[in-house]
């Protein structure tokens, strides 16, 4: 974490679910930390509990045992510390794109003049102040994204989650938000927690990675990605670290096949020392 202080800490966090065909456990003693202003990715495969952990952060589920404190705090329940971004953005149909952008400020209070303004000045930042008073109907799924993302961020969340946002959209368009989600994070620094099943993805957008194994969802491994910023998915760099950390959402290590799992010194290091060390003679 170096010296940024700590702002998000999950703490041995379980989650199951009932059923007449008996418990699932989705979720088995999660425990990590996230920097304040930290752009931590959580991966896995379909079903390791991401999105159940997400929940469990924004306050919309709650965890059978542990804790969730965000600046020390308990969380208990939603609040305005803590913006969602969904997966198909979940923006009001009947609102022009400003509306939209600025409902929840005008729902803390804030006067209409206010609240537009600092609306507006956030569809800037998007990319989308031509786009105001259009409908949501008349915008393409990127442009939705991005009126979702102005939305949670003209709040100014202490901490910002995004659940695979950009699953939905094509590449083209997946590409071209990568950068500008970067920028945006560059610029205001927001502390962000995403989950993907995109490693690419992750080690595109990230600072660090969390892998989730399948059902229940435990921790199996972290990687700190240490590479300038912003990032492309098809830079050769972007790629070789997703190859290592496709091999632990899949859970077949070649460090652990090889029998390193036994060795004196962890796995862990060892993937990430590889992974830096094999790009050393390239960047």
């Amino acid at each position: 974490m170096g010296s940024r202080r700590i702002k998000l800490v999950v703490n041995g966090v379980s989650r199951a679910f009932r059923s007449t065909a008996g418990d699932v456990l989705a979720l088995d003693n999660i425990s990590l930390e996230v920097a304040d202003g930290e752009f931590l990715m959580v991966v896995g495969q379909s079903g390791c509990g991401k999105s159940t952990l997400l929940s469990i952060i924004a306050g919309l589920d709650s965890c059978d045992s542990g804790e969730v404190k965000l600046d020390g705090n308990l969380i208990e329940g939603p609040g305005p510390d803590r913006s969602l971004v969904f997966q198909d953005g979940a923006l009001f149909p009947w609102l022009t794109v400003l509306q939209n952008v600025e409902f929840g400020l005008l729902e803390r209070g804030m006067s209409r003049s206010a609240s537009r303004e600092r609306a507006r000045g956030q569809l800037q930042k998007v990319g989308l102040e031509k786009f105001e008073s259009h409908s949501v109907h008349q915008l393409s799924g990127g442009m939705r994204q991005r009126v979702a993302i102005a939305r949670s961020l003209v709040l100014d969340p202490e901490i910002l989650l995004m659940d695979e946002p950009f699953s939905a959209l094509d590449a083209l368009t997946r590409e071209d938000l990568y950068t500008e989600l970067q920028n945006l994070w560059l610029s205001q620094g927001t502390t962000v927690v995403f989950v993907t099943h995109n490693v690419r993805e992750a080690v595109t957008l990230g600072d660090r990675i969390v892998v989730l194994a399948p059902r229940p969802g435990r921790i199996r491994r972290e990687f700190k990605i240490g590479l300038p910023r912003p990032r492309t998915i098809d830079d050769l760099q972007v790629a070789e670290i997703a190859h290592e950390v496709t091999q632990w959402v899949r859970g077949e290590p070649k460090e652990v096949e090889g029998g390193a799992a036994d060795s004196e010194e962890h796995p862990d290091d060892r993937v990430f020392h590889s992974v830096h060390s094999d790009l050393g003679s390239r960047v």
